[in-house]
């Protein structure tokens, strides 16, 4: 077959015909039940989870106060991309979400791409919240006087490598009571799980008992499933205005000063995590065939999801702030945390109750998404045909609810929580960027009929080098020394934690030699914290001298060469493209909302290490295998 055969296209014409006959014969057609409003209500339960009781926490103690602006600049930011899927959403009312929008626009090879990469997000992302509802449930148990043995409630991953870090730690002296509680609990669930041979059995049991029990109700219907997150939605946002309201009596505005205490750095410092806490509007696009009026309705939910998550975002990022000073709010669970601090614990367990109805609502909407991608491709004879069969009476798409279920389940009891994270939102952000180039490439195709919502149009010709412009000028004149190290790839100076977690015992004896020799007071009789006696220095002027004077090897003291270049490829790629993008804005004049959401997209891969996008490219490779062995040549459009 010729290589352009990798790009044929489905129009949309084509799509609307199969639709619609799909609903006249009953054939592979899904029940039609959900409203704007049943979909706002989806976006908020899939959007208000870990971002407002846990990912706030953070983003305020690096910004302050200030930090509202952040929610602001990020919603907008999500809105751009918001744009795209709600014009796609209404031009191709399906349930593909992006899949099907970069087959309209790119052809085969890239929405197999676009597709595979959808079931790493929702399958990844399924396993982030459900490890996450796992923490908050079982906190939740303990806090009632229920003890789980720690081995059934953490990954194999966290527990091994923690326990290797702990050993290290203790190895230079730190006792286990001086360990982070994280550390204590891997080094717990792993020294008393059970062993078989030299395996050690640690896995988190509640996060499978949370994704079985809402993969039952996803199976038994979306009528079941829309009920069930109204209800979650309904109690989650009571608590939230329930905080609001008795915080505001709490407020003392001189914690309000100063406002910015970290300046724009600071504020900025939480970008990542604040963005990601607004993902999970593009998995409403996923229930398009069993919307009403998805032309008119999926907009509608997809804005006003965003909107009413903002204003939550923000009102409570100013009570949290208000309420105690921004600095102590760098915890797991800021809204229990600020309670507690005030002696209210009759809140904190009303909002440690509301964390695990968040979080369940969250992964409802997540789980809910993915076998609809599954449908769509399987519809398409990307993948094999039992994944687009519809139950008879449930109206669902039966085997892929049952086979997401698997995929979730298993390597949520032993995946790492900050490896999925990342993992999912690199997928996210790629989905979000083809999206919005779709947009940029079919602008001004006059053969595709329109929908009911269209994105406005501004020019960008001029406006995006201008926002490049000010952008140089803000890197070279207020963050100079920082761009020339990036650019020169200066050798950076590795943490203490760092340092002492990679040193044998012989390398620890001499380190801790070396502290004394140069500051007396470092002599103990006892068995001495080399970690704690290091860190001491690490705010100071003379810690670059301090370590240049360690008798241990550069490379465990330094990061530079490739090692260092390497984690700043993913930037450098953002670089390339963006100069790529002010050329083809400027000869295409490019309507600019969407070319902001692919820009801001692509910043947030950027941002992420280099080993994301290297397994996320080991995901992609694996997924052309299979195209290349079996979907190509099943292709619906090969026939």
């Amino acid at each position: 077959m010729a290589l352009k055969g990798l790009f044929r296209k489905k129009t949309v014409q084509d799509i609307l015909k199969q639709v619609e006959k799909n609903n006249a014969d009953g054939h592979n057609a899904l029940g039609k039940h959900l409203t704007a409003r049943d979909l706002t209500a989806f976006g908020i339960a899939a959007i208000v989870g870990a971002g407002i009781f846990s990912t706030i926490g953070k983003a305020s103690a690096d910004g302050g106060p200030a930090v509202i602006f952040l929610f602001l600049f990020t919603a907008i930011a999500c809105s751009f991309a918001a744009f795209a899927y709600a014009e796609f959403a209404s031009m191709v009312p399906v349930s593909g979400s992006a899949y099907t929008y970069s087959y309209v626009a790119f052809g085969e090879i890239i929405a197999w791409i676009i597709g595979w990469a959808l079931i790493m997000e929702y399958s990844v992302g399924n396993i982030t919240v459900a490890i996450s509802w796992s923490d908050y449930f079982t906190s939740l148990l303990e806090s009632g006087g229920l003890h789980l043995p720690q081995w059934v409630q953490m990954d194999f991953l966290s527990a091994s490598r923690g326990f290797d870090d702990a050993t290290a730690l203790m190895q230079g002296g730190k006792e286990y009571a001086n360990l982070s509680p994280a550390l204590q609990d891997a080094y717990t669930a792993w020294t008393t799980s059970p062993v078989i041979g030299s395996f050690h059995f640690v896995a988190d049991l509640p996060a499978l008992l949370i994704i079985v029990l809402i993969t039952a109700l996803i199976y038994r219907g979306m009528k079941e499933s829309r009920n069930a997150s109204n209800i979650m939605v309904v109690v989650k946002l009571c608590i939230v205005l329930l905080v609001i309201a008795v915080g505001v009596f709490y407020v003392d505005t001189a914690n309000w000063d100063p406002f910015a205490p970290n300046g724009v750095t600071g504020v900025l410092k939480g970008v990542s995590a604040v963005f990601f806490a607004y993902i999970g509007f593009d998995a409403i696009s996923t229930t398009a065939e069993e919307c009403k009026d998805p032309q008119r309705d999926l907009p509608r939910g997809m804005m006003w999801a965003i909107i009413i998550c903002t204003i939550l975002y923000i009102a409570i990022a100013l009570v949290l702030t208000g309420m105690v000073s921004y600095d102590l709010l760098n915890v797991g669970d800021p809204l229990a945390f600020v309670f507690e601090k005030l002696d209210l614990k009759w809140m904190s367990g009303i909002i440690a109750v509301s964390a695990v109805v968040a979080m369940a609502s969250v992964l409802l909407v997540f789980q809910m998404g993915q076998p609809r991608i599954w449908m769509s491709m399987s519809r398409d004879g990307l993948l094999p045909k039992r994944f687009s069969k519809v139950h008879p009476k449930y109206k669902t798409p039966s085997y892929a609810t049952i086979v997401t279920g698997f995929v979730v389940a298993v390597p949520a009891l032993f995946l790492n929580l900050t490896l999925v994270t990342d993992l999912c939102s690199i997928g996210t952000l790629f989905a979000f960027v083809l999206v919005c180039a779709g947009v940029l490439v079919l602008q001004n195709r006059t053969d595709i009929p329109r929908g009911k919502f269209k994105t406005p149009y501004v020019n960008s010709k001029y406006i995006l080098p201008v926002f490049i412009i000010i952008g140089l000028v803000f890197a070279f004149g207020y963050n100079e020394k920082a761009t020339m190290d990036f650019i020169t790839n200066e050798t950076q100076i590795n943490s203490s934690s760092d340092i002492i977690t990679s040193l044998n015992k012989e390398e620890t004896q001499k380190v801790y030699e070396y502290l004394v020799r140069i500051d007396a007071r470092n002599s103990t009789d006892e068995t001495p914290d080399l970690e704690l006696l290091l860190s001491q220095y690490q705010d100071d002027a003379k810690y670059s001298n301090i370590i240049a004077g360690l008798p241990i090897a550069d490379a465990v003291k330094y990061e530079s060469g490739f090692s260092l270049f390497k984690h700043k490829i993913p930037m450098w790629i953002f670089l390339i493209v963006l100069a790529g993008l002010s050329v083809w804005s400027f000869k295409s004049n490019l309507s600019l909302i969407p070319l902001l959401g692919l820009i801001c997209c692509l910043y947030m891969m950027a941002e992420l290490s280099v080993w994301n996008w290297i397994y996320f490219g080991i995901w992609l490779l694996i997924g052309l295998v299979i195209y290349f062995g079996f979907s190509r040549k099943n292709s619906k459009l090969n026939l």
